[in-house]
This record gives structure tokens, sequence and C-alpha cells, in this order.
């Protein structure tokens, strides 16, 4: 609990606001992509100018400092690409499979719904010695964002920590993600 003013005398419970205003603009969609799974539809935060704003500052805040931000497909690389404008930085879009032109550098991984692969160019982008931060949207069972940070440490890169503006705190990403720092805009 924290207190507002100088007294200390009243108490405020109150969601920080970045995390406040998420939780206001996020859709839940029961029984999607499977049935028994919530999904957390941040479209309409997304399309509000002051919801994209407060998180893209707040991710940028945490971003602040790496030479390259990696958003992952798809709506990980939306908020990258809005993060690397704010910081000066460049955008890399981590992919999945099939989307990019040969020759692409690959993981494989185990995600919530089953296995998955992304990708990489692996020409004309050096990584080597980059300190990198990975952005996605969701933070689930961390079997992406794990993923990608092994994707982009074998092409050189130092990955630094992971952004995520929801954490599903119940499916244990974080602690599947360890020791990588992860921070979370909320946490639900």
């Amino acid at each position: 609990m924290s207190f507002q003013g100088d007294s200390g005398a009243t108490p405020v419970t109150s969601a920080p606001p970045v995390a406040a205003l998420i939780a206001s603009l996020t859709r839940e969609v029961a029984d999607f992509p499977e049935p028994g799974v919530q999904f957390k539809d941040l479209t309409p935060l997304f399309a509000d100018r002051d919801g994209m704003a407060a998180v893209t500052g707040a991710l940028a805040d945490i971003a602040s400092g790496a030479d390259l931000v990696a958003g992952i497909d798809s709506r990980g690389f939306l908020v990258a690409a809005a993060v690397a404008t704010r910081l000066g930085t460049g955008v890399l879009a981590i992919r999945k499979t099939g989307k990019l032109p040969p020759p692409v550098l690959t993981e494989n991984y185990t995600r919530e719904y089953g296995p998955a692969t992304i990708e990489i160019p692996a020409e004309r982008i050096e990584l080597s010695g980059r300190r990198v931060v990975v952005i996605d949207d969701v933070l689930a069972t961390g079997g992406t964002i794990a993923a990608a940070a092994r994707l982009l440490t074998r092409a050189g890169a130092e990955v630094t920590a992971a952004a995520v503006v929801v954490e599903l705190t119940a499916l244990a990403g974080r602690e599947a993600l360890a020791p990588l720092p992860v921070h979370s805009l909320s946490r639900v």
C-alpha cells in the first residue's frame, strides 16, 4: 500500500496508471483460440491514442539503453516499432515460420497451444554485440520469449531484458525466463 501526500494519512490502493489504462482497454474473449482459454485482446488498447502512447512511453523507459528492440510476431512488433521510434533505435521483427525469405535463422519451441517456430533474417543484420530488448504483447508460459532470446543470442546479440504489456501470472512465464529480467506493464 502506498500513501498520498506528505502526511501519509490517505491510503491509496489503486493500480498504477498504465496498468489501470491497460485493464480498461483490454477486451476479454472466452474460449479463444481454443476452449478454456481466456484471451486478452489488446487491439482496443493499441487503437486508443492515449493507450498506445502510455504503453509506448512505459516500454521505452524499460528499453532505454538498448541498441535494438526486437518485437515478436505480430502484436509484439507493432509495439516494438513504436518503442524503437521513441528511442531512435532500429526494430527487428521476429517472425513466425515461413514469413521471411531465405536464408533465415530459426528456433523451434513449444507454446501453450503446441509447437511453433520463429525466424529472423540470417543476412544483412549485424546482431553481434548489440544490446537487445525483446518486446511482446502478452507473457503467458514464456515459451515464445525464451525462444526469441535463444535465437537472438545464437545470432550474437546480448538480450538484456524482456518487456511485455500484460503478464498472465498464473502461467509462470516469468519463472520460465529466469534469469532474464522481465518487465510487465500489467500483471493479471
